[in-house]
């Protein structure tokens, strides 16, 4: 059996305000704890290895199971940090074991009147059989910031 190789490239600029301070949503991702209550896909995502270690440099590693399907291993390195300012990480994606995409993905932290408006833009480089997955992955940062709008609930009355 032949696998066909192909590359595909894929965009995304996501922007979403959140009622609470920049300092909150910073620590949403700087914070282990933090980024843990809000990271995973809730009660659909079966949990394995975890590694956090925020700083220029460092690793963030989180494998699992999504819906009692496909294993997901995500593996990101920081390489730009501005406190309540800035992330950007590149990172890559393996699904059953098959490395599926590799990404720079950057967040930024604006302060405004109502709280903070946050922006990730990305731009990944999709591999072989992946080549078109590029509009689930947006959709799959969508997500993740609808949980983190989840999170800050608790905060605002």
């Amino acid at each position: 059996m032949t696998t066909e190789r192909r590359l595909a490239h894929s965009g995304f600029t996501l922007t979403r305000d959140y009622a609470v301070p920049v300092a909150q949503v910073w620590n949403a991702f700087a914070n282990e704890d933090q980024k843990l209550a809000w990271f995973h896909d809730g009660d659909g995502f079966e949990p394995g290895e975890w590694k956090f270690d925020f700083r220029v440099g460092g690793r963030d590693i989180a494998v699992g199971a999504f819906h009692e399907g496909p294993v997901s291993r995500y593996e990101a390195t920081y390489t730009d940090i501005v406190e309540q300012t800035r992330i950007v990480t590149t990172y890559d994606m393996w699904l059953d074991g098959t490395h599926m995409s590799t990404s720079v993905a950057s967040f930024e932290f604006e302060p405004t009147e109502m709280g903070t408006r946050f922006t990730h833009s990305e731009h990944g480089v999709f591999l072989d059989q992946f080549w078109a997955d590029g509009p689930g992955r947006e959709a799959g940062s969508r997500g993740l910031l609808d949980a983190l709008a989840d999170h800050f609930r608790q905060w605002v009355a």
